[in-house]
């Protein structure tokens, strides 16, 4: 599995990152075809459409964040890595006890495009 780090040294990986989608939307996209006219966006017409996206999963010890690779049949966890202390308790504020896996946004989103994007 990939860290922060390896990512940094892909450009073609970071290139292919949808910095917008979202847990939900991934859902509603790939998994709920009969949905995708709605947006207009982006439709998935078959197994070759993927997205690479990031989320924060809040099921284990501490927050997670997974870089995921998502077609209609499967998703792939590509890296796994820990959020900075900085921006961990700001998370844990955010959500509380509440596990489940989340978008990134704010300043953990920030921080990852500056880190991704700007090396």
């Amino acid at each position: 599995m990939m860290q922060l780090n390896d990512i940094k040294k892909d450009t073609k990986l970071i290139n292919e990152i949808n910095w917008d989608m979202t847990p939900e939307e991934a859902v509603r996209l790939y998994l709920e075809w009969g949905n995708n006219w709605a947006s207009g966006n982006y439709v998935i017409r078959s197994k070759n459409d993927v997205t690479h996206y990031f989320v924060i999963n809040n099921w284990g010890e501490t927050p997670q964040i997974y870089l995921l690779r998502r077609n209609s049949e499967t998703v792939d966890e590509i890296a796994q890595f820990d959020l900075p202390d900085r921006l961990l308790d700001d998370f844990i504020n955010s959500v509380g006890t509440h596990k489940g896996v989340y978008a990134i946004e704010g300043n953990i989103k920030s921080w990852l495009q500056e880190e991704l994007m700007h090396q």
